[in-house]
């Protein structure tokens, strides 16, 4: 007489945590999407800044032969737009490589670097909601503070909001999806599915 309503008990358990798997690992993957899909976008917005960079290397004034302070300022940022153009490339196609995302970041503050050197007077941050933010600090050593838990705006070559405003959505998504999979009992399900940790762009 036992026997029955104790199977059925273990049925009713399994269909439970079934369930629950099932409903957790959904979730995990529509935050693993929204990651990708705002990495579309912010993939689109950087290479645009590229386009950008590129066509104003084109546009300089061409001497011939170049002279030593034209090749000093141009070669830096066309290495920098190549650099970070390959490495656009290869994340690409692992947008969620945490090694890959920290290399394309390390390119692009090169990038941003040698655009500044270039045009020093060119350049406009715009905070992550697209709003015009401030002029880069001209002084040297001058340190912006960002607001807790958000990256520092960059001061984007293009004088564009669409590259910030990528840029931020972006790394929400990815602290969103980093929640989400440390999260106990969720971890359980990322786990065993072998999701990782992505990374944000800085």
């Amino acid at each position: 007489m036992s026997v029955l309503p104790e199977s059925l008990a273990s049925w009713i358990v399994i269909a439970v945590l079934l369930f629950w798997f099932v409903g957790a690992y959904n979730r995990l993957v529509r935050l693993r999407a929204a990651v990708l899909q705002s990495y579309a976008t912010l993939d689109a917005a950087l290479g645009r800044q590229l386009d950008f960079v590129q066509a104003s290397i084109s546009a300089a004034p061409q001497q011939d032969p170049p002279s030593q302070e034209l090749l000093s300022s141009i070669a830096p940022l066309q290495a920098a737009t190549t650099q970070l153009a390959t490495l656009l490339g290869a994340t690409r196609l692992h947008p969620l490589d945490a090694g890959g995302m920290a290399a394309l970041g390390t390119a692009l503050q090169v990038l941003i670097s040698a655009w500044q050197r270039q045009h020093p007077d060119a350049v406009t941050v715009f905070d992550a909601d697209g709003t015009l933010s401030r002029p880069v600090p001209a002084q040297p050593g001058a340190v912006a503070v960002a607001a807790p838990n958000t990256a520092e705006p960059i001061a984007w070559p293009e004088p564009s909001a669409a590259a910030e405003i990528a840029r931020s959505q972006f790394n929400l998504a990815v602290r969103n999806y980093n929640e989400a999979i440390v999260q106990f009992p969720a971890l359980l399900v990322a786990w065993a599915v072998r999701l990782r940790p992505a990374a944000p762009l800085r």
